[in-house]
């Protein structure tokens, strides 16, 4: 080597700069995900890439190696399986809260699985990653060349989505780290919005402000957020960007019966391998570290997760609940730290940082997206400028295109004659004879006018920063409209002096959320949130009540086998058609038909004169204290014993003694009680009768009422009415009761529900698992012993029993038969079947909130919509 060619340096310097240069590639290029997309560069180059070849959700599946090479290839210069691993992440529904690439084969799993090959794979884009992708080749951001400068690649997504908070991020750079929980979609659009209606006040938002919108993190894989000390951890995170949390699995104990008991686990802890948890148990029992579990097995399957911890008689389930918490990941501690990149540097963030960068970061999507909307709409008016001019010296025009020489001449001459650009005169020579008509020239005069408008809209758009920000919120909440979805993280805020050691279990842990519980005639049992269940569409099942997580839910058979199982433990549902298989959990047979579902509370099962009432179609009668129930448990009980030739009509829970008990035959009779002439039995008593019936006579319907009430009736022929309970005479048990209705040979009663005070609606069952809305101001009220009045007409159908649905409960001063704001009369039903029925109107949310147990009697349903 030629001295000259030599230059000496500083060994010292050079190694921190080489050094300081390599930590600040992998932090900006690899390890820390940008604050305004929240996206690591792999990640943007997979979604870019996968944009780019038209692999979108309305495309078909291609496969993984095929989109790794075109990721390698162009934008990421690194080895395949980074590329892969980062892909396959992207499509864990258990790994990333909102998945950004729908994938088909196996990405791996919760147990630890790694992804097949990527020879085996496919996928495509998902609708979710698609928001961030949107008006990307409208300038909205700037681009940059690739590794070996041939192409450009984006360098931030438009994203509309706030993903650095909504999927997180985490990653390990050289002296830093970031570690960022998932939250729900929802809450962060709520808080985003929120900053936007206090914009002038900005200065003036604390943490706990947005904390109103944004609980906390929101996992994928659930688990409960437990808070000691009055959230102080979580405001902590928030306020300074790092944090600590504890979060624990969801478990549940079940009683077994014969003094024997199991815990169940139907959620994990954030990113915990459940294979490995499952594994440390069992080594934990083999070490005898934790003593008195008999089994230890996985009832997972594609319904959710339930790993079952069976225990001996002599195990203690607090104590080994405490010992799975303290030696093993059924309980951990996330750590925050909200690092992310801000102009190129890390910075570490609050939760009212972070949202406003991506704030900054979409009201500069917006202004570039509308100045590239109007320098295109200033570009064609430009030229219809010039079109105008044209058809307006039409003559003149065609004159000296046709003594032109050649095309440039003729564009000079043109350009010089009606003072036009270049362009325009060019559009005028490209204009095709056709808009020459009298027609086009209307439609580019009406074309021009119309894009002046626009662009005088967008000028003024473009000058008020109070309409941009109305436009992004417009927009984030379409994003909400279509992607939001109810929290999965449960956060437990345990009040002052209470230790979380104290607080074992599920139920214990979180407060009640309000849910339904359906039953599908094909044998599928979930529990789907309240709100959801008031949609216009949602298909109602045969068997439904409204309950609370806090709550057991039993389920009685035709001939009086029960079981109850712990709300909470149901899988959540958008349809209840995609619930866990009602055998899987009950051991029944085909055979058993369900004929009641009720729910219990803790408070109502210990209640001194809680109990349950059975009744069956001959009229025998038991009631039992609900104390003697068995808890939660998937092992069958019998509720009650059912004669041979009889059936369970249905069970009445009543928590007090003073209602009475009303019964009601198909031929028309009913007899009134008091609860007191019944006394509590055991389980595996018969009962007593209550009715004394003809011999081709069998009850109706039973229910619980006071002198107060009113009872609505229905016939299997549609008449209708309702009937004071006051004109019923008490009488004692097991008499021929009085005429409540007066039937024809032909006719029988189908139903009778109590009237509950507020907004009520009847649902009157018929054919298969059809059911028909009926406003409750149509049913006359009736004297006893007259004849029910028929209010519609079916053709050629039955009614087979009738339910109420309380839409909301009264305030106080209003009477049960309120006239409902609005309902719309129909003289014709779609169906042909129905004349001058009353149809109510679709109630919101609000309207379900109180909804009572509704479904019932309706023999082989099928799923059918409520409103």
């Amino acid at each position: 080597m030629n001295k000259q060619e030599t230059k000496p340096i500083d060994i010292e310097h050079e190694m921190q700069q080489s050094y300081l240069d390599y930590a600040m590639s992998v932090i900006i290029s690899r390890a820390i995900p940008d604050a305004r997309d929240g996206l690591k560069p792999v990640q943007r180059r997979i979604l870019y890439a996968m944009y780019d070849m038209g692999i979108r959700p309305d495309s078909d599946y291609k496969k993984s190696a095929r989109i790794v090479g075109e990721v390698l290839g162009k934008y990421h210069p690194h080895g395949d399986t980074a590329v892969y691993d980062a892909m396959a992440r992207l499509a864990q529904d258990f790994t990333i809260r909102y998945p950004l690439v729908d994938g088909q084969g196996n990405f791996g799993s919760v147990d630890g699985d790694s992804p097949a090959a990527m020879r085996y794979t496919e996928a495509k884009l998902d609708k979710f990653s698609m928001e961030m992708l949107e008006h990307i080749d409208q300038n909205t951001v700037d681009f940059s060349r690739n590794f070996d400068d041939t192409l450009s690649e984006p360098v931030v997504l438009p994203s509309i989505i706030p993903n650095l908070l909504v999927n997180g991020a985490s990653g390990i750079a050289v002296g830093m780290a970031t570690n960022i929980p998932p939250h729900n979609l929802g809450e962060v659009i709520d808080a985003i919005i929120y900053i936007l209606h206090q914009w002038d006040e900005y200065s003036e938002i604390g943490v706990d402000d947005l904390m109103k919108f944004v609980k906390g993190p929101d996992f994928p894989t659930g688990g409960i957020i437990v808070l000691e000390d009055a959230r102080n951890e979580l405001v902590s995170a928030y306020a300074t960007g790092r944090g600590r949390l504890m979060v624990r699995g969801r478990v549940h104990l079940e009683d077994m019966g014969k003094g024997r008991s199991r815990l169940i686990i139907t959620e994990i802890p954030y990113q915990v391998n459940k294979s490995g948890l499952i594994e440390r148990i069992a080594q934990l029992v083999r070490d005898n570290v934790i003593e008195g579990i008999s089994d230890l097995r996985d009832e997972s399957d594609r319904q959710g997760m339930r790993i079952v911890i069976e225990i001996a008689k002599t195990g203690e389930p607090e104590k080994i609940l405490r010992k799975l918490y303290k030696h093993t990941p059924l309980q951990t501690t996330f750590g925050i730290i909200l690092l992310a990149l801000v102009d190129n540097s890390p910075r570490v963030l609050n939760l009212k940082q972070a949202l406003k960068v991506f704030i900054d970061h979409q009201l500069e999507v917006i202004r570039r997206k509308v100045t590239f909307e109007l320098e295109k709409a200033e570009r064609r008016a430009h030229i219809l400028a010039g079109l105008l001019i044209a058809i307006q010296h039409l003559d003149e025009i065609i004159s000296i295109i046709r003594n032109a020489d050649d095309e440039k001449q003729a564009r000079s001459e043109i350009i010089q004659k009606f003072q036009l650009d270049e362009e325009q005169a060019q559009a005028i020579l490209d204009m095709p004879l056709k808009r020459l008509t009298h027609l086009e020239n209307s439609k580019l005069q009406e074309e021009y006018t119309e894009l002046e408008k626009s662009i005088t809209e967008m000028k003024d758009l473009l000058a008020s920063p109070e309409r941009m920000r109305e436009m992004l919120e417009k927009e984030l909440l379409d994003v909400r409209k279509k992607f939001s979805d109810p929290r999965r993280t449960q956060i437990a805020v345990l009040g002052e002096g209470i230790s979380s050691k104290e607080l074992l279990t599920a139920n214990t842990l979180v407060e009640a959320d309000e849910v339904f519980v359906g039953l599908t005639p094909d044998g599928k049992i979930g529990r789907c949130e309240a709100a959801k269940a008031a949609e216009k569409d949602f298909a109602i099942p045969p068997w439904i009540v409204r309950s609370d997580t806090q709550k057991t839910v039993y389920i009685v058979s035709d001939t009086g086998k029960a079981f109850g199982i712990y709300v909470e433990t149901l899988p959540k549902v958008d349809a209840f058609a995609d619930g866990i298989d009602f055998g899987s959990i009950s051991g029944w047979s085909s055979e058993e038909k369900i004929s009641a579902i009720f729910t219990l509370s803790a408070n109502e099962k210990n209640g001194d004169e809680s109990a349950v009432i059975t009744i069956t179609e001959n009229a025998i009668l038991k009631k039992t204290s609900t104390a003697e129930l068995p808890f939660a448990s998937t092992q069958s009980f019998t509720l009650c014993k059912v004669n041979p030739g009889d059936r369970l009509l249905t069970v009445l829970v009543s928590e007090e003694n003073s209602s009475n008990i009303m019964l009601v035959s198909r031929k028309g009779m009913a007899i009134r009680f008091d609860q007191t002439d019944l006394r509590p039995m055991g389980l595996i008593a018969t009962g007593v009768n209550g009715m004394k019936l003809k011999e081709d006579d069998r009850l109706a319907a039973a229910l619980l009422v006071t002198e107060t009430d009113y009872c609505c009736f229905v016939s299997s022929s549609w008449g209708l009415g309702k009937i004071a309970v006051n004109e019923f005479p008490k009488q004692g048990r097991y008499g021929q009761g009085v005429i409540a209705i007066r039937m024809a040979d032909d006719d029988s009663i189908a139903g009778a529900v109590k009237l509950e005070s507020g907004k009520t609606l009847l649902l009157l069952h018929y054919g298969k698992g059809k059911t028909r809305p009926i406003r409750l101001t149509t049913v006359k009220q009736i004297k006893r012993a007259r004849q029910l009045e028929s209010t519609i007409k079916m053709v050629n159908q039955n009614v087979m029993g009738l339910s109420l649905v309380l839409l909301e409960k009264a305030e106080k001063g209003t009477e049960p038969d309120e006239e409902p704001e609005t309902a719309t009369k129909v003289k014709k039903h779609k169906d042909n079947d129905l004349e001058d029925a009353v149809v109510p109107p679709a109630p919101s949310n609000t309207d379900r909130e109180d909804a009572n147990s509704i479904g019932g009697q309706s023999s082989d349903p099928e799923q059918y919509s409520l409103f």
